[in-house]
């Protein structure tokens, strides 16, 4: 998988440390999440193990992140069983990036005084 190649990379010319936490934890939530849809024959028995990998300090807000946590599931397990090629590489890509994202600003979110989302 092209995604767990470049975190693996980046990870390995990251100089700042918790950076590089981050992206070891990243990368172990994703070689988990492969893992377990390698073995799983059921879609909705994988979905809710894969959903309590620790995408949220102890999954307590793992379910906000729903909408863009699925596209990443569905695709991960559509990797492992069988789909190829660039297309599902940029399904995971996308769907990875999306999930950082909406990660990134909860984490802010639960940080930061309330301030209106910019439009787009």
């Amino acid at each position: 998988m092209r995604l767990a190649e470049d975190l693996e990379r980046q990870l390995a010319a990251e100089a700042g440390l918790f950076r590089a936490q981050l992206l070891r934890e990243d990368l172990a939530r994703l070689r988990s999440l492969c893992e377990l849809a390698s073995v799983s024959t059921d879609l909705a028995a994988y979905a809710a193990g894969a959903r309590r990998l620790g995408w949220t300090q102890g999954d307590a807000r793992t379910a906000e992140l729903a909408q863009v946590l699925g596209p990443l599931l569905d695709a991960v397990y559509d990797y492992e069983h069988g789909e190829e090629g660039e297309a599902i590489e940029n399904r995971i890509r996308d769907a990875w990036s999306a999930l950082t994202r909406e990660r990134l600003e909860r984490l802010v979110g639960c940080l930061a005084s309330p301030v209106p989302r910019p439009l787009d």
